[in-house]
């Protein structure tokens, strides 16, 4: 089997392991096929949706007693990477799912039944960073919110939306995350962007004083807090910064994948056995780009590792952040290497190398990806190992 019949041999293991990963693969022809409209259309096809929240990301880490799956992160990056080879906006949806589901199962018991009880498969919408809006607390706990809220992937096939507001009355670095209806809020149709387009990240209002009861909202130190208590599953208990870059590099290195797949393809039908010789020059991006490729997912499937398996102290973050950041570091160098050998052909509008150079650039933007973040977070919590 040569790279041209499965691009995943330049990186990851050779089977994906689990469910969710088997059903990721076998979707994503189907995304690719979707994907030109998905990018025209600036949002993911209706019935492509569905099929995502179904393959069981959205139930990805839902807690046993709701029927979810408490699933391990290895397997939501190999899934949401094999998603990606065919669709990047699908398979950053379907990743964002999946993490969302994870931070609803810290909500109050009887929100999570409010969300779960009939279903473990609810898409859930996010407006996490920054916080943003106003919030004013009523007599029995809970809160009443206003504001506007900006890139929301997925909003219009969710069910429910988290959204963070600022409190006030907390410590530097806290802030409310409350969950609300996806009828509650109202979806502007403001998603006009380079990359990724068929996340369809529009942004949410609510301009009338929605009110928000206590079992529906939680406090983001109280999550941390509740991250560390004894008994939770694995995948409930590691620190929130240890994981949260995870869903956001895994489509990039199967959107890498895919571009390496747009661009190989053509070359091996003008060079098949017993045709012309690869120019070296191309011997050269394709040997670079595969590595590249092969690089950034071991480095994700390590970090992945030890959110499922290894310590999770402050230098276990440190290390995660740096992995996950440098990976999609190394599939924006695969992918632009490939773009500029591409010719005018990666220059025409439906040119999936031109989808996927485009989706990379726009992912590798995204703040719990930056390099400078981690770096510091790394230096920070890794010079005592290099002490005298």
């Amino acid at each position: 089997m040569s790279i041209l019949d499965d691009p995943r041999t330049t990186a990851g293991p050779a089977a994906l392991p689990g469910a969710l990963a088997t059903a990721a693969d076998a979707l994503r022809t189907t995304a690719l096929g979707l994907a030109v409209e998905a990018d025209r259309q600036r949002g993911l096809d209706s019935a492509l949706a569905e099929q995502v929240t179904r393959a069981g990301f959205a139930r990805h880490f839902v807690p046993g007693r709701w029927g979810g799956t408490e699933g391990g992160f290895a397997e939501l990056v190999a899934a949401a990477s094999a998603l990606a080879e065919g669709c990047t906006s699908a398979a950053w949806c379907a990743a964002l799912q999946a993490a969302h589901g994870r931070l609803a199962s810290f909500l109050p018991e009887e929100g999570q039944r409010e969300i779960w009880g009939d279903t473990p498969d609810v898409p859930i919408a996010a407006a996490l960073v920054p916080p943003t809006g106003r919030l004013t607390r009523t007599a029995d706990g809970g809160i009443t919110i206003t504001g506007r809220w900006r890139c929301v992937s997925g909003v219009r096939h969710a069910a429910w939306v988290l959204l963070a507001l600022p409190d006030p009355d907390a410590l530097p670095g806290d802030f409310v995350i409350a969950a609300v209806p996806r009828e509650a809020v109202t979806v502007h149709d403001t998603w006009h962007s380079n990359g990724l387009r068929g996340t369809g990240s529009h942004d949410v209002s609510v301009s009338e004083p929605l009110t928000v009861p206590a079992h529906r909202c939680t406090a983001f130190m109280d999550l941390v807090r509740e991250s560390g208590r004894a008994g939770r599953a694995r995948c409930h208990s590691v620190p929130p910064r240890m994981v949260a870059g995870l869903a956001f590099a895994a489509p990039a290195v199967g959107a890498a994948r895919g571009a390496l797949r747009a661009w190989a393809a053509p070359l091996a039908d003008a060079h098949g056995p017993g045709g012309p010789a690869v120019s070296p020059a191309r011997c050269e991006v394709m040997a670079r780009a595969s590595a590249e490729i092969d690089i950034a997912a071991s480095l994700l499937a390590d970090a992945a590792a030890r959110a499922d398996a290894g310590p999770v102290g402050d230098r276990a973050v440190g290390h995660n952040m740096r992995d996950t950041a440098l990976a999609v570091e190394f599939t924006v160098a695969a992918v632009e290497r490939l773009f500029r050998a591409g010719g005018v052909a990666a220059q025409w509008q439906d040119s999936a190398l031109q989808r996927s150079w485009r989706d990379v650039h726009t992912l590798a933007a995204h703040g719990a990806l930056s390099w400078d973040a981690a770096a510091a977070e790394y230096t920070r919590t890794g010079l005592a190992a290099f002490a005298g």
